[in-house]
């Protein structure tokens, strides 16, 4: 029987919205791109890093045998998880200056933001600094502290102009359409 007159199903959830994002503010599973993927599980890649300390050789195949790897762009995960662990040294050196505290007090997730971040920009040149960024943001937002992306925002853009100097010129130059 019904709670309401008419009522077919009384025990229904009500409807989720169909704008590509949950009650939260995050994106929706089905609505991720599969770069936005390979990058979620990069940084679940690059948190056992540095929390575990895992070898990346361990954590690769354990990464790879997860929920919805499949749905991911394996090469790009590939990219940011190994090339991020290879190059630990040198993307910690492109974010220290951009820090107001000692990187030990910065959280684990959003370190692992800052390196796919750092990586990104320095590396995949194929996708635009604000696509790096936006990316990094929405991580943090979804994986990190409560305003972690604000700092993760804050860092990658204080990098950006050292790395991806020519695309951030011409975006400055561009004049606007009349």
């Amino acid at each position: 029987m019904s709670d309401t007159p008419g009522s077919l199903h009384p025990q229904r959830p009500p409807r989720q919205s169909r704008t590509g994002l949950t009650a939260t503010g995050a994106r929706k599973a089905a609505s991720k791109s599969n770069r936005t993927r390979a990058r979620e599980f990069a940084l679940q890649g690059l948190y056992q890093s540095l929390v575990g300390r895992n070898a990346v050789d361990e954590i690769d195949p354990f990464t790879r045998d997860l929920a919805g790897f499949n749905k991911a762009d394996a090469v790009h995960f590939d990219a940011l998880l190994h090339g991020c662990v290879a190059q630990a040294k040198e993307l910690d050196a492109l974010i220290t200056p951009m820090l107001d505290r000692p990187m030990s007090e910065i959280s684990p997730v959003e370190h692992a933001i800052m390196w796919i971040g750092a990586y990104e920009m320095k590396h995949c040149l194929d996708v635009p600094w604000r696509v790096v960024l936006n990316e990094c943001i929405e991580l943090a937002k979804e994986f990190g502290g409560t305003d972690g992306h604000k700092y993760v925002n804050g860092v990658l853009n204080g990098i950006a102009p050292q790395l991806r100097a020519t695309e951030i010129d011409a975006e400055r130059n561009k004049k606007p359409a009349a």
